[in-house]
């Protein structure tokens, strides 16, 4: 059986190809290795449904010849095959198209001190599959002991470790190691004629920092139960609350239109506007890929570019859009470390939290919707518009009042900018992407 490469043959191996490459004709050559082991378990009803423990290790490489890209894949990392891969990556880039923006970033003067990023946690490696099982199965066990509770979408585990490795022909050679883990559970309450669903999840780079399975149970219960009995409401202008996880779904939205590639393409509409308002002075937007032990951190990006921390919405104007190198050079921009594959990708993207908690928002609504959760697409990044269909709390008199369902919520991402009229303080990192509470002036919400 052949020995197992160990991380230092592999950082080796990522360099002997970029000079392989460059001897055999490729003006630029980039090789990125990922090396890591994933677990999972799926469970319902007290059993295993689904069960994955594995390595992988994968190589991607780019070469450029005479301004021309190609991009090749592989599982195999022998050497003999990577060099006939990349022989014929730098063939087949004779027969592509010409394009005078790729080229590889140049080396940057920036170290970034991969220590104190604390993405690594040997606790997970040591963690036996029989407790990472017992975890799921806990979780769900306890979630079912509710009463209200009438069934069970499952319970998970999940974990991974990866080493990543990347090398290029301007002089980069990086690598880093990153581990995550996550614990969710998906609930049912109701009869047949009023059946809600939900869940919660935690999920994080440090074992020690998951919720435990009480606190994922107890918070898949709750959100779960209190839809219980919904009723309609005729449709109206409203304003509407959003908890932090649909803060979350609309800051996605959010990046998405600020992507350097959506902005080059022409496919959003916050094209050219750089240094205009985009929002009111309660919204300013980062994106930070330095942050210690949180999800999206990483010391550099997919190219190599160190990660930063950019301002991306200050006080409602827009300051940045988010770009790899080919975006930034089509923008005459610089690149902000935002590089995953060939497009862009937030690091920790995040609206910066206010002064106001959750129930003082509640409580200064006279009338109006506590959104809670979404389905459907219903996104246009070239208008802005949304519409989506939703769930919610309605709320009087500053209180809540009973859940609505059947509904759908209408109105558009650059008028919500504008529109906010309060940040909750209750920011928490359960994603990378990921805002407080906030309440809303006025939307649409459709019902009968």
């Amino acid at each position: 059986m052949k020995k197992r490469e160990t991380p230092q043959d592999l950082l080796r191996l990522a360099e002997n190809l970029v000079v392989f490459g460059k001897r055999h004709g490729a003006d630029e050559v980039e090789i990125a290795i990922a090396d890591g082991s994933e677990f999972s378990v799926d469970v319902r009803l007290g059993k295993i449904e689904n069960l994955v423990e594995a390595g992988s290790r994968y190589l991607s490489l780019r070469v450029i010849k005479d301004k021309r890209t190609t991009f090749a894949t592989s599982s195999d990392l022998a050497k003999e095959t990577l060099e006939i891969l990349l022989k014929k990556a730098i063939k087949r880039a004779e027969l592509s198209s010409p394009d005078e923006f790729s080229r590889l970033p140049p080396l940057s003067p920036k170290k970034i001190d991969i220590s104190p990023l604390m993405l690594f946690d040997p606790e997970i490696s040591e963690l036996d599959s029989k407790k990472k099982i017992s975890l799921a199965l806990e979780t769900e066990k306890i979630a079912l002991q509710d009463k209200r509770i009438t069934n069970s979408h499952g319970a998970s585990f999940t974990s991974s470790e990866i080493k990543l490795i990347l090398a290029n022909s301007n002089g980069f050679l990086g690598q880093y190691d990153e581990t995550h883990c996550s614990l969710s559970v998906g609930l049912q309450a109701g009869k047949t004629d009023n059946r809600v669903e939900d869940h919660w999840f935690s999920s994080k780079i440090h074992f020690k920092d998951l919720e435990p399975p009480e606190e994922v149970a107890k918070k898949a219960v709750e959100r779960t139960v209190r839809q219980l009995k919904p009723r309609k409401i005729k449709t109206q202008r409203v304003p509407v609350i959003f908890e932090p996880l649909m803060t979350s779904w609309l800051l996605g939205f959010l990046a998405a239109c600020i992507s350097g590639v959506a902005i080059y393409l022409k496919t959003s509409f916050l094209v050219d506007k750089l240094g205009q308002r985009i929002g009111n002075e309660k919204i300013t937007v980062y994106d930070d890929g330095l942050m210690p032990g949180k999800l999206g951190t990483r010391p550099f990006d997919s190219e190599g570019i160190p990660c930063q921390k950019t301002l991306v919405v200050e006080k409602g104007v827009l300051k940045n859009y988010l770009c790899n190198s080919y975006a930034a050079r089509k923008l005459k921009l610089q690149s902000t470390g935002n590089a995953e594959g060939t497009g862009v990708s937030p690091n920790n993207f995040y609206l910066e939290a206010g002064t106001s908690s959750p129930q003082e928002i509640i409580a200064s609504c006279e009338k109006g919707l506590l959104l809670i959760r979404t389905l459907g697409h219903g996104l246009n990044p070239i208008s802005g518009d949304i519409s989506r269909g939703a769930f919610g709390l309605w709320i009087e008199k500053g209180e809540i009042a009973y859940p609505v369902s059947e509904i759908t919520i209408s109105g558009n991402l650059g008028e919500i900018l504008n529109d906010i009229e309060m940040v909750g303080s209750d920011l928490e990192f359960e994603t990378s992407i990921c805002g407080p509470t906030i309440k809303i002036k006025e939307l649409i919400v459709s019902g009968d």
